[in-house]
């Protein structure tokens, strides 16, 4: 395991911290008997992951304002401040300006409908309308990141 307060310089590694947190994570959700009888439960998890970094553009572990905002506008669903801060509000229960990875898993692995959630399932049935390989995704390693 990496030494959580060093550094890396170089942005390709930037995102190694983040990742090994994310796994982690990942890990206690494996691990968590309330998600024991969800379907593909790993796969699911690398997929949020993924989303949540993508999210995630200064690599502090939350999604704030700013970055939800350019994630929609990104998949061409413009919200406005205040719809935004609801979408927050509705992921954190109103606890928080910031959406936390836990508050992300849970709301996409959750019965609770947001509208967060109703975005990212239609950005992943929009993307798999493209052919893709079929198969596991190859494995990442830290060294073949770009």
């Amino acid at each position: 395991a990496m030494a959580a307060g060093r550094r890396v310089s170089g942005s390709g590694l930037r995102r190694a911290p983040q990742e090994g947190r994310l796994e982690e994570i990942n890990k206690e959700f494996l691990c968590d008997p309330k998600f024991s009888d969800e379907e593909d439960l790993e796969e699911k998890l690398a997929v949020f992951k993924e989303k949540y970094m993508e999210f995630d553009l200064n690599n502090q572990g939350e999604i704030d304002l700013m970055s939800v905002k350019r994630m929609m506008e990104k998949m061409g669903a413009p919200k406005t401040h205040l719809e935004l801060k609801k979408m927050i509000s509705e992921v954190t229960g109103g606890v928080s300006e910031t959406i936390s990875y836990q508050d992300f898993v849970n709301v996409m692995l959750g019965k609770r409908s947001a509208v967060l959630k109703l975005v990212m399932m239609f950005e992943g049935k929009a993307n798999e309308s493209n052919p893709k390989p079929s198969g596991p995704p190859p494995e990442r390693d830290i060294a073949s990141l770009p």
